[in-house]
């Protein structure tokens, strides 16, 4: 028995790989500019190593590694793929057009934090309607607990969540169930705590500069085993471990001014390595751009990416419902903002943004562009973590006492819209738990300028109440969701209205219709309640269906045109259908109370 280590090391004048303790030189391959390599008899699965440059005492892990049982600062472990047992050989996959989505922390989604914990919850997921779970980054970071966004070994999945074989019997599991299982990938920075990618070659460039400091070197010298590096790596995820699709971590990070940008060779190799599988996969960009570019096919001159996340259409809905107006809520909140991020996809698409103070984004044609391309959602971890105390939207709601029905309300705009709504866990019962920014770094000086960070940035912004400690443990367990909610009053009674929604978008094919324009939206003013043309509603009518929202807090009556169906779901024992309206015999209304929301068809 004999593994081949290799690795690429373009400025190491000589390179040794450490097997077990022993030292063994490597050699120059043949062609392959900057790589190394060494047969080594006797390692096999399990064996420990690393990589020593330029007679360096200390090894270093491999940037490829597959295993990092120890973690990120220990030694690299050889890992054989071929060793697990799949029992998903009948999986072909799930189309992205059509899914509902669930964005998933494996660290949270139960109190054990594993990916065979996560397993035992996956029939709720099922029972909900969810097509495909999105799963925050795995990739080794330092510590127990964290986001995922810090990650150092990005070839080796999380230690303390069950390694290797965890996250496959996870996906295996969710397959076997008919779930779909998406891989949050980070290729904008590394974290900084055991990134040692710097070490080996130019990883990184000064050229260009991130919020992380350097950026990875996608477009100068030395850039071509960088960009090898990122594709295969998104191809080991798809191929080895059998994920369904990639989302691709803030992409507006990604500095490339190559002819053919990063994002479309990706999202080629992807599209063939489909092909070779008989697999859908596909890959969802977050972009803070608003650029449809990125979801244009490449035959039409853009990226051919598959989906992308759309803020605007969170901003809209959530400033909606919850009245807020600061930071980048300021341009959002009126009813027509919320019809143009339903209609129009980009509220901001080439008009002028307050926060930024400049114009913004480029506009959707929709005439052309499926709907299907933009995720919708209401929460995800960025907008419920990067808030000062990592509250949900329900803990905001609460203080006007309208939080279930608004929830309700924002629910039916999220699931029946004509974009690919992803819900955040625990959003479906509306989980009282917050979910926090929270942290393990073990380097003393790193964590103590995340910790002093955070506070300062929320006193800079005016922010009053507590800024929870990112590496305090309780940080973290207060952000583990509580599993005997979803069966007490009045969270039962959300989670059954999301399961309806959601039922009833798989059971109605104009709910999944991709032409955007096929929705249209008509909205009330702002100015009060009463009868219609005044209040805070706002109907959609997608194919026969009407979805009938009613945000004020006061009783909104909307005349309907004669013909029209029954209430198919409502949020509210009041929701009712009048005849004879204002003494006419043949008109006929929608009562919604304060805080409601009606299906009609």
């Amino acid at each position: 028995m004999s593994k081949r280590f290799e690795v690429w090391a373009p400025e190491a004048r000589q390179v040794d790989v450490v097997v077990a303790g022993a030292r063994h030189p490597m050699a120059r391959v043949e062609g392959r500019s900057g790589w190394w390599a060494a047969e080594i008899a006797g390692a096999g699965h399990g064996t420990g190593y690393g990589f020593a440059l330029d007679g360096a005492a200390e090894p270093l892990p491999d940037p490829r590694s597959l295993w990092q049982p120890d973690g990120v600062h220990g030694p690299s472990h050889v890992y054989e793929h071929g060793r697990f047992d799949w029992t998903d050989g009948q999986w072909r996959g799930r189309p992205l057009p059509g899914s509902v989505l669930y964005e998933m922390h494996v660290g949270t989604f139960t109190p054990e934090g594993t990916f065979d914990a996560a397993i035992e919850r996956l029939d709720h997921l099922v029972a909900l309607g969810i097509d495909a779970v999105e799963i925050l980054p795995v990739a080794s970071f330092p510590g127990h607990h964290g986001w995922g966004y810090d990650g150092a070994c990005l070839w080796a999945p999380h230690e303390p969540y069950g390694g290797p074989d965890g996250l496959k019997r996870f996906v295996n599991a969710a397959h076997t169930r008919g779930l779909a299982v998406v891989l949050d990938v980070v290729y904008n920075h590394l974290g900084p705590d055991g990134n040692h990618l710097g070490d080996y070659g130019p990883y990184f460039t000064s050229a260009h500069s991130t919020p992380w400091g350097d950026a990875v070197n996608f477009d100068q010298d030395g850039s071509d085993g960088v960009r090898a590096f990122a594709i295969e790596n998104a191809l080991m995820w798809l191929r080895d471990y059998h994920f369904d699709g990639l989302r691709l971590d803030a992409v507006h990070a990604i500095t490339d001014h190559s002819a053919v940008h990063i994002l479309e060779e990706m999202a080629g190799a992807v599209s063939a390595l489909s092909a070779h599988l008989g697999r859908e996969l596909f890959l969802i960009a977050e972009s803070d751009l608003n650029d449809p570019r990125l979801v244009t096919s490449r035959e039409a001159g853009g990226h051919g990416l598959d989906a992308q996340w759309s803020d605007d259409f969170h901003h809209a809905l959530h400033a909606a419902l919850t009245g807020e107006r600061q930071g980048y809520y300021c341009d959002f909140g009126s009813m027509e903002t919320l019809k143009k991020a339903l209609t129009r996809v980009f509220v901001h698409d080439g008009t002028m943004s307050t926060y930024r103070g400049h114009r913004h984004g480029r506009p959707v044609d929709v005439e052309m562009m499926p709907a299907h391309r933009f995720l919708g959602f209401l929460q995800n971890h960025d907008q419920v973590g990067n808030r000062g105390a990592g509250d949900r939207i329900g803990a905001v709601l609460a203080g006007n006492g309208l939080s279930p029905g608004l929830l309700k309300a924002g629910a039916a705009l999220l699931v029946l819209a004509p974009f690919t709504p992803m819900l955040f866990m625990g959003e479906e019962w509306g989980a009282s738990t917050p979910w926090c920014y929270f942290t393990d770094h073990r380097d003393p000086d790193l964590a103590r300028a995340v910790s002093e960070g955070r506070r300062r940035e929320f006193s800079r912004h005016g922010w009053t109440g507590e800024v929870p400690d990112p590496q305090a443990v309780d940080t973290f367990r207060r952000s583990v969701l509580d599993w005997e909610e979803p069966a007490k009053d009045p969270h039962a009674g959300l989670l059954d209205w999301h399961r309806s929604l959601i039922a009833l978008r798989r059971e109605r094919p104009e709910l999944n219709d991709p032409r955007l324009a096929a929705a249209s939206v008509e909205v009330g003013p702002d100015n009060g309640t009463g009868d219609a043309g005044t209040g805070r509603w706002l109907t959609m009518r997608r194919g026969a269906l009407r979805i009938a929202v009613n945000l004020g807090d006061g009783t909104v009556r909307l005349p309907l045109p004669d013909g029209e169906g029954r209430v198919l779901l409502a949020s509210d024992p009041a929701i009712r259908m009048e005849s004879g309206v204002n003494g006419d015999s043949h008109s006929r209304a929608l009562t919604l109370p304060g805080a409601s929301a009606a299906v009609l068809g």
